[in-house]
Order: C-alpha cells, then sequence, then structure tokens
C-alpha cells in the first residue's frame, strides 16, 4: 500500500510539476510579466544554454523530491517539526503506514533513477 501511494506521489507531485514548470518555461512570453519573481527566473532560464537548461530542471526535481521526502519523514515521525510538539501521522484506507513512507519514497527514488 505505501508503495502504490509513493509511486502516485512521485507521479502527481514530482513528474506533473516537473512538465508543468518545462511549460512554463519553454512556452512564456516574458513580454507584459507583471510577477516579478518570475520574470527574473524566466531570464535566468532563457540565459541558460541547452545544456545548463536541463541542468536547471534537475534541481528543480531534487527540490521537489527534497520537500516531498522531509514532509514524509515528518508524518512518519523520523523527523521533527521545529517548536512544535505535535505527532502527525498518515492513514491509508485506515491502515497505519508504520512510519515507513519516507524510506519507501526514497526507496521509489532511487530504483527510479537507476532505471533513466
Amino acid at each position: 500500500m505505501n508503495e502504490e501511494f509513493v509511486k502516485s506521489l512521485y507521479k502527481t507531485v514530482i513528474d506533473e510539476n516537473i512538465e508543468l514548470y518545462k511549460g512554463l518555461f519553454e512556452t512564456t512570453n516574458p513580454t507584459g510579466l507583471t510577477d516579478e519573481y518570475f520574470e527574473e527566473a524566466l531570464g535566468l532560464y532563457q540565459s541558460l544554454n541547452k545544456e545548463h537548461k536541463e541542468v536547471f530542471f534537475k534541481v528543480i526535481e531534487q527540490t521537489i523530491i527534497d520537500t516531498v521526502s522531509n514532509i514524509l519523514g515528518v508524518i512518519d515521525g523520523s523527523s521533527t517539526l521545529l517548536g512544535s510538539a505535535l505527532e502527525p501521522r498518515l492513514l491509508l484506507d485506515s491502515k497505519d503506514t508504520e512510519g515507513k513512507l519516507q524510506d519507501c519514497f526514497l526507496e521509489f527514488i532511487e530504483e527510479n533513477e537507476l532505471n533513466k
């Protein structure tokens, strides 16, 4: 069950968002942008050569992976929230995830990287 959740999480949060970001950076016209941050990010992206653009998306992907992993660690209890005594817990189909979501997620990432 954890494996199915982790695979779906990866597809939804990482794969879909990377494709969204690629689409935004590849197709957005910089003329008339009102978001200063995105305008700067788009300018940076457009200044990169093809190889560096690939690295740019790898950095974004790794950032998303690290963030998801950290959140799963908090849910699992292997990481703590600063300044909070709360102990979150996630149930999947009313079953305890046994504190293994972060490990399962990182194993999936490792296997996925080996298969690329």
